[in-house]
């Protein structure tokens, strides 16, 4: 049965324009802003400070944790159109067993971000969607307690986001290239898994999809055949990237820092460079008019 053109599916309204497409759930964060009672609350800039990290044992234990176990799930619905949101949401969930004032205060600050952000949304372009490309990065032991690392990483097919993912490392890394490449091996395994898809859905890829990252040292791994001592506990990660990267399906190539767009999903960066990123994540507002109306 056709239902016609999609205008809501799930809570996300969907606008169609000549540009493409524009998910927002506006009124899906009005709805969770009265549900916090924060409908009046002042905006911020950005969702998380750049400066602090959050520790599992700081501060006295929220006095409702019912709350917020139901904010920070209701949030990670929001990721969903909102990638800018990704990683403070992440860090949230981090503590969902034993919630403190600090994390509570957390989530506020995201919320008033949301607030000044409310009709920000996801933008799909029209383009060609030839090309796989993917930004892939890693906090080096940024956990103050367990010193475990957060990978991020997002992908567009052509110039649209179509994956992205902020995440706590399961195991603790010696060094930062070994973060980052870590980080590297997750990133490609998506991108195996969307080839794949692109492929079953008759829109094979003819051309190597290309992963960006900005240290060196993990860079060369990829491409060295020579195994080292310093190297052998991330050798399933290694052999996995190296046989993609031997087969041509993925290239990896290093990118300056100031262009590393995985940045905002591994850590707080500042007000602009954290407005740059964004922007070029498709994070945009709606057209001022659209076809149809």
């Amino acid at each position: 049965m056709d239902l016609g053109e999609l205008h809501h599916f799930l809570g996300i309204s969907v606008t169609r324009s000549s540009n493409g497409l524009f998910l927002s759930q506006r009124q899906y964060a009005v709805d969770l802003l009265q549900k916090a009672g924060m409908a009046e609350c002042h905006s911020t800039s950005t969702p998380v400070d750049s400066r602090a990290k959050l520790s599992a044992s700081k501060g006295a234990p929220v006095a409702d944790p019912a709350t917020y176990w139901s904010l920070a799930g209701s949030l990670q619905y929001l990721t969903l159109t909102r990638p800018d949101l990704a990683y403070a949401v992440q860090q949230v969930c981090l503590f969902m067993h034993d919630p403190r004032e600090a994390h509570l205060a957390l989530i506020k600050r995201i919320l008033r971000y949301m607030k000044g952000t409310l009709s920000a949304g996801l933008h799909i372009g029209t383009g060609p969607v030839d090309k796989l490309i993917a930004y892939s990065d890693a906090d080096w032991a940024g956990c103050p307690d367990s010193r475990r690392s957060t990978s991020g990483f997002c992908i567009f097919l052509g110039d649209s986001l179509v994956s992205w993912s902020s995440k706590w490392q399961t195991t603790v890394s010696r060094s930062s290239a070994e973060a980052e490449y870590r980080a590297v091996a997750h990133v490609v395994a998506e991108c195996c898994w969307l080839r794949q898809l692109l492929q079953e859905l008759h829109v094979p890829l003819k051309v190597t999809t290309v992963v960006y990252c900005d240290n060196v040292s993990a860079v060369y791994m990829t491409a060295n055949p020579v195994h080292h001592r310093r190297t052998k506990h991330i050798e399933i990660d290694i052999h996995f990237v190296r046989e993609k990267v031997a087969l041509g399906e993925v290239r990896v190539l290093h990118v300056p820092s100031k262009y590393q767009f995985a940045d905002i999903m591994t850590k707080g960066l500042p007000i602009p460079l954290f407005e740059d990123f964004r922007s070029s994540l498709c994070i945009r507002n709606p057209d001022a008019s659209t076809e149809g109306e």
